[in-house]
């Protein structure tokens, strides 16, 4: 299952946004007692889609699509050199496939910022290095054991050429994802878990009045750096969300109707989570349920009748299919039909996002 890790400095609110996105109680002040364990839960993936085939079919359960989630120790200048909890930090992150960095915009004197001034840009940059520098340890320990060993394979004399050039990348202050490498080169380091090449996703914590007022000290500065690096930011005010996620589903939608927004951070920032994890949903549905399957892009129909289950995918026969918005359009399955809106394919058929399928099979 991929997931995704959230990292930052120490007091930034990374367990806040952590039990937003899971609905979870970790303490926030875990990590200042000297507690370093790393929390994990699952995400679950908000979709107005999900909602209306709910409400359209009326199942006895209804299931959304989830994603793993971690929150790891607060990191710290020197965590790539074991400095703080760095060791716990880094391996807490390496399994991740996608990281959420939280920066900190909110005041708050009783919280005081590790650094003193609040300067998120600084903060990304700090974390940025550590990232670095723990890649650029990993390949010269590599390089060197290459060059230490007795005889020097073809495909090793290739692999240590494409970890000088990304050590050279490095250098440069240049992360592995956006470095230029060719599908070969990449191919090379496949059994490494380098940190650099993992997408990140910026999650600015404000407090209440800078997300009402949309500004914070250093944000323009803060989004010149993010667009230089490709990076998406979503902002959050982490306390104000978990005061709303105790509210009733009623409340909660006057409330964020009082605030101008359609939706909570936290639900944006998932769901920006699962599409760059290259995730897609299809859907099944029926008075008994009604549940979001997680595929990667690309997955073939019979591969998804694996994720139901292995049986369906051994004696895979058709899918019957509909897409979502053609549903949505006509209200109702009947509708679909009437207007040969709905197609069996076969399982070589690419599964698109939003596909309601139906697996004939037989074993």
């Amino acid at each position: 299952m991929l997931s995704f890790g959230i990292v930052g400095l120490p007091m930034v609110g990374k367990t806040t946004v952590f039990n937003l996105v899971t609905g979870g109680g970790a303490e926030t002040s875990r990590f200042m007692t000297g507690k370093t364990g790393t929390n994990v839960g699952m995400a679950r993936v908000r979709d107005p889609r999900v909602d209306f085939l709910s409400d359209l079919f009326k199942p006895r359960r209804t299931v959304y699509a989830q994603i793993q989630c971690s929150d790891v120790p607060g990191l710290v200048r020197g965590a790539s050199e074991g400095q703080g909890v760095g060791n716990q930090f880094l391996e807490g992150i390496r399994e991740a496939d996608l990281l959420v960095h939280v920066l900190r915009a909110f005041n708050n004197p009783n919280v005081p910022h590790l650094d003193g001034e609040i300067d998120p840009v600084r903060d990304l940059e700090t974390v940025s290095m550590e990232l670095l520098f723990a890649d650029m340890e990993l390949l010269e320990k590599r390089v060197s054991r290459i060059k230490g060993g007795k005889k020097i394979t073809r495909e090793a004399a290739f692999e240590m050429e494409v970890l000088q050039k990304c050590l050279a990348g490095l250098e440069n202050e240049t992360p592995l994802h956006r470095q230029e490498l060719a599908a070969e080169e990449r191919a090379a380091l496949r059994h490494y878990n380098f940190l650099t090449e993992k997408p990140v996703i910026l999650v600015v914590n404000t407090d209440e009045e800078q997300f009402k007022s949309r500004s914070y000290p250093g944000r323009d500065a803060l989004e010149k750096a993010a667009s230089a690096r490709g990076l998406k930011t979503i902002e959050i005010c982490g306390e104000m969300e978990l005061e709303i996620s105790r509210l009733s589903p009623e409340d909660r939608e006057i409330f964020l109707a009082d605030l101008g927004v359609g939706e909570l951070g936290s639900d944006r920032l998932v769901r920006t989570a699962y599409d760059q994890l290259g995730l897609i949903s299809f859907f099944t549905v029926g008075e008994d349920e009604v549940k979001a399957w997680t595929i990667r892009q690309g997955t073939d129909a019979k591969r998804a009748a694996g994720k139901i289950h292995s049986d369906i995918e051994r004696g895979f026969i058709r899918a019957e299919v509909v897409a979502y918005k053609d549903l949505y359009e006509q209200g109702s399955m009947a509708g679909v039909k009437e207007k040969g809106l709905a197609r069996l394919e076969g399982k070589d058929y690419i599964v698109e996002d939003g596909d309601i399928i139906n697996f004939r099979f037989n074993v």
